[in-house]
């Protein structure tokens, strides 16, 4: 039987279509899958190459693949590891994979680091230079080769990770960190070997123990550093309960979470975490939602309210209808996006990468130069051996290549466990360079709560609750504030809502329909103006007030009135961006009174107001050619355009909706202290970034001609083992500035 042809889009591998068309998220043309074989070129949002197959049926789970020395790098494609060159290996798609293939890598360096350090006691007693140095005498027949015995061990046993990094970036053409230090122990050891077996000269046995040993305590740390940066994801992925209590006509059945899907009724009882999004049918209840939204008091639910799955419910039993299934649920939305960032690479990684690179070309370059030099001007064969090999040591690129992605794997997993969700890092990194936000008002800098204040007729003939009545008639269709508080009204009056025909939307101005065989009409003041209606006299709002007007069969008939509550914790947000020198811009499609009567309440620089959502790209524009770097916060649907023009989108206000695409930053709460919380943080983590490139390449520096031996004259002279103790000194100092970094509030 012939599959179907399906269609995908080189930029979004998750969108499957049947035919051939556009991208629904980024308007790009979709090409062919083809079965068995990788779209060309399959892209990520990390830039990464997918693999995509047609099973006839379904689309197969993207396989991740993991380098076995840094399992921080993970990959959609199989290839090689941009640190040290291996081959990249399979890993299970999830947090919990991950885990597991780090408490595997810190295991075998517990192992074989303890194997080493009971061999490398006996090494240092049987070694001739220990004994000169301890002025003792330790030797007996056959001593040399039970030296070469244990130094054999030590190098082929605490060796073996080093030396199969050596192979692989060699087969690989790609010479990096492996490969410095199993060139290094390969050379020390190869020598040592020719020694006791003949070649006069003095062996490095004790050195090569200990340098095996100091770098396999280097790798073991750097696991648990690396696992320890992984934390908060795994901690994310084990909200999600493993079962839930799914309700079959009043019979309680526990069920696997992943099995629940649309429709299903669960029961969540008191201090259980929710199995699923969903809305309440029955009970009330407070949820714990701080792990996810990063809000520390518990949020009130009751019935008709959205739940979100990981909370944790407090004293009250409710029954959830579940939205969608596991998959698809906003934790599982969010572990995605904290894994695509994590593994998307920014300016600064891409720049620390090139680093890392030029690094493994002056560590080989420097080495043999540097025993060229000894040799050449008369030192001995085993000092330039030395000399080589502590340079080399020295040298690794461990602490460069790691200088950044710990702090990426840390601050993405630590920030969307605060509600800030990172979908592009580079635009988190240019946090730092915001001189101005641009908010939108409604559910950003106010509640987005409206409520009717005032109904007023202008026809003789019509009351208040026809006013209202015909208006719900159309605002029933939207989700916008002002329909929810014209709806709410009507609810409290217990006033029933008609039907409607012919409903259209006004861009901007606002909506049409029939209603009753009535043209029906509510608008913006702006719609007035805009068809030369004159306001009729008497019309009084105060300066916090919203304004819509009632339009029947082209006559003005009346207007509502909608006040909505600006926020507490407004204005210490803006003032905490005034102490940052970031100006701050209320940019609104309400009229000039309300904006300026929020702008100026606030302490705000300016305000833009009367701007439909087209002209907010506009706006955006003018303040970039002033030479601006704008963040633009909306809530990434009707600010879309904005949101992508703007240098940093900010999507705030989605809820359990994530979606934003044109957004860089998501925004969990519609807090605006979570606005300057991501500004502060971003700069934090950028700080981290830069103290760790510093000290990396600022140890090389210093560390590198000591190793070669230009204080040699002095006196100064590092050896094999103290280079490695330095290199480890170095990736553990890395690892430990980025374990500090916190989300400050």
């Amino acid at each position: 039987m012939q599959h179907q042809q399906k269609y995908t889009c080189p930029m979004h591998p998750e969108v499957i279509q049947d035919a051939p068309g556009n991208c629904p998220k980024c308007g790009m043309n979709l090409v062919p899958v083809q079965e068995g074989k990788s779209i060309n070129p399959p892209m990520n949002h990390a830039g990464n190459e997918m693999n995509v197959k047609d099973t006839g049926q379904s689309i197969q789970h993207f396989e991740k693949y993991t380098c076995p020395m840094h399992p921080h790098i993970i990959r959609d494609a199989p290839g090689k590891c941009p640190l040290c060159a291996m081959t990249l290996e399979p890993v299970a798609n999830t947090a919990s994979g991950k885990h597991n293939k780090h408490s595997g890598m810190i295991a075998d360096f517990k192992k074989r680091f303890f194997a080493v350090l009971v061999l490398t006691i006996p090494i240092m007693l049987l070694s001739q230079m220990i004994q000169h140095w301890l002025k003792i005498d330790i030797s007996f027949a056959g001593s040399k080769y039970v030296l070469l015995t244990f130094s054999s061990v030590v190098f082929f046993y605490g060796g073996w990770p080093f030396l199969k990094g050596l192979v692989d970036e060699a087969k690989a053409k790609n010479p990096g960190m492996m490969f410095l230090i199993g060139f290094a122990i390969t050379v020390a050891y190869v020598y040592s070997v020719a020694i006791a077996f003949g070649l006069q000269g003095m062996d490095f046995f004790w050195e090569l123990a200990t340098l095996i040993l100091i770098m396999l305590l280097g790798h073991w740390i750097e696991m648990k550093s690396v696992a320890g940066a992984s934390k908060e994801l795994e901690l994310l992925v084990q909200l999600m309960p493993s079962e839930a209590h799914k309700l079959n006509n009043d019979i309680t059945v526990e069920v696997e979470t992943a099995t629940l899907k649309e429709g299903d009724l669960i029961l969540i009882k008191p201090g259980e975490k929710v199995a699923a999004d969903g809305i309440i049918a029955d009970g009330e209840t407070y949820l714990n939602e701080s792990m996810l939204t990063g809000e520390s008091k518990p949020v009130q639910k009751i019935k008709g309210d959205k739940v979100i799955a990981g909370s944790i419910n407090g004293n009250g039993a409710i029954k959830v209808t579940v939205s969608h299934g596991a998959q698809d649920s906003y934790l599982s939305q969010v572990i995605k996006l904290v894994q695509d960032a994590q593994n998307s690479k920014s300016n600064t990684q891409l720049l620390a990468d090139k680093a890392a690179k030029w690094l493994t070309v002056i560590a080989i370059v420097a080495g043999i130069s540097t025993f060229l030099y000894w040799y050449v001007t008369g030192q001995s064969l085993a000092f330039a051996m030395e000399r080589m090999v502590t340079v080399i040591v020295i040298c690794c690129p461990h602490a460069l290549g790691l200088a950044v992605p710990l702090v990426v794997a840390k601050s993405t997993a630590m920030a969307a466990k605060s509600g800030l969700l990172i979908k592009n890092r580079t635009a988190f990194e240019n946090a730092k360079k915001i001189t101005t936000i641009v908010f939108d008002k409604t559910g950003t800098l106010t509640v987005g709560k409206f409520e009717v204040s005032k109904i007023v007729s202008l026809q003789k003939d019509l009351t208040e609750n026809e006013i209202i009545r015909l208006a719900s008639a159309l605002e029933q269709q939207s989700e916008h504030p002002i329909a929810t508080g014209i709806l709410q009204k009507v609810k409290d009056l217990s006033i029933s809502i008609p039907a409607t025909e012919n409903f259209n939307a006004i861009t901007g101005k606002g909506v049409e329909a029939t209603v009753e065989n009535k043209k029906i009409l509510v608008v913006s003041p702006g719609y007035l103006k805009e068809n030369n209606i004159a306001i009729p006299d008497g019309f009084i709002a105060n300066d916090t007030e919203t304004i819509v007007f009632l339009i029947i069969n082209n006559v003005l008939s009346g207007y509502i009135a909608l006040s909505d509550e600006i926020r507490p914790e407004s204005a210490e947000a803006i003032a905490t961006l005034k102490q940052e020198n970031i100006k701050s811009i209320l940019l609104t499609g309400d009229n000039s009174k309300v904006a300026a009567s929020v702008s100026n309440t606030l302490g705000m620089d300016s305000f833009i107001a009367e701007v439909l959502p087209h002209q907010k790209l506009e706006k955006i524009k003018d303040l970039q050619s002033k030479g601006e770097f704008v963040a633009m916060t909306g809530d990434g649907v009707n600010d879309a355009p904005a949101l992508a023009i703007a240098d940093i989108g900010i999507a705030v206000g989605s809820g359990s909706d994530i979606a934003a695409e044109t957004a860089g930053i998501v925004l969990v709460n519609s807090n605006p202290k979570d606005i300057v919380n991501l500004i502060l943080f971003g700069k934090a983590t950028y700080r981290k970034m830069i103290q760790n490139l510093i000290w990396a390449t600022g140890y090389n520096v210093v560390a590198l001609p000591l190793a070669a031996g230009v204080l040699y004259n002095q006196g100064i002279l590092l050896s094999p083992a103290a280079g490695a103790a330095l290199m480890t000194v170095s990736t553990v100092v890395v690892a430990i500035n980025a374990s500090m970094l916190k989300v400050k509030k």
